[in-house]
């Protein structure tokens, strides 16, 4: 299974910002730091805040900053979000598998999606940064302070 864009920018913002410590990193730099369109970064980091995982002041000394309710977030259930609910094939597109009515792959494919996010369930966002991510993630920031 391979994971869309937005979910891997939103579990890598997320590690980011949990190993900010004090600082309170823009959306333009934690865009920076990633090398990702800002359109992008500022999109996920508005879900990221609707979801209660990130906190983000605007203005001078403003910034991003994860919530307490962020360091413990199932890693699981943000896949779950970002990914959404859909089947891993399209059974049903313009052209709806001739297989449809009878086919036993579809249910497999989704007990198997499902084995993937139970994997990541318990694991919190803290889990993913302890060492040696954690310091590797403070030593990839590229962008300005502030910027």
């Amino acid at each position: 299974m391979r994971l869309l864009r937005s979910t891997d920018l939103a579990l890598r913002v997320l590690m980011r910002l949990a190993v900010a410590g004090d600082a309170s990193p823009t959306t333009r730099q934690v865009a920076a730091d990633m090398d990702v369109p800002y359109t992008h970064a500022a999109k996920v980091v508005a879900e990221l805040q609707h979801l209660g995982l990130v906190d983000a002041r605007r203005g001078r000394g403003g910034g991003l900053s994860l919530s307490e309710r962020g360091r413990t977030a199932s890693v699981g259930a943000v896949v779950r979000t970002f990914e959404g609910e859909g089947d891993v094939v399209d059974c049903e597109g313009a052209t709806p598998c001739p297989l449809n009515s009878g086919c036993r792959l579809r249910g497999a494919l989704r007990r198997a999606r499902e084995a993937f996010f139970g994997a990541l369930d318990p694991v919190t966002v803290s889990d993913i940064v302890s060492d040696p991510t954690g310091p590797l993630l403070l030593s990839i920031s590229v962008g300005p302070p502030g910027g």
